[in-house]
């Protein structure tokens, strides 16, 4: 077996590793320079009023909208705020971009897991 260790003492990524972990370096500096990332995700909801004879209570209904819902985690709870449409556009790109961040940190994750289940000592 070989010991990957370095001087230190810490387990050395190999090649492709080091080469994965600065892509993903590279791309969450990138997101987090623009700072548009906005945790949550937005929604376009279609709702129903309470006027009995309204068209949104029709066969097959007509619902009133699109309304644009933005909705997140704050401590434990979900929390929402109602967008305008021109608002729901401009901040879709970043909750896009909190989720993309979120997925390279995972994949940093696996390989930081695979490493500590490779070391033997």
């Amino acid at each position: 077996m070989v010991d990957r260790r370095n001087k230190a003492g810490h387990m050395e990524l190999t090649a492709p590793e080091r080469a994965e972990v600065r892509r993903i370096a590279k791309e969450i500096a990138a997101l987090a320079a623009t700072g548009h990332v906005l945790p949550g995700s937005i929604a376009e909801r279609l709702t129903r009023c309470g006027r009995a004879n309204c068209a949104c209570h029709a066969d097959p209904p007509k619902r009133h909208g699109p309304y644009w819902h933005w909705t997140r985690k704050v401590a434990n709870k979900t929390v929402g705020r109602w967008l305008n449409s021109e608002q729901a556009e401009d901040y879709l790109p970043w909750v896009h971009n909190d989720r993309r961040i979120r997925e390279l940190l995972a994949r940093l994750e696996e390989i930081a897991v695979a490493h500590l289940d490779a070391d033997r000592r």
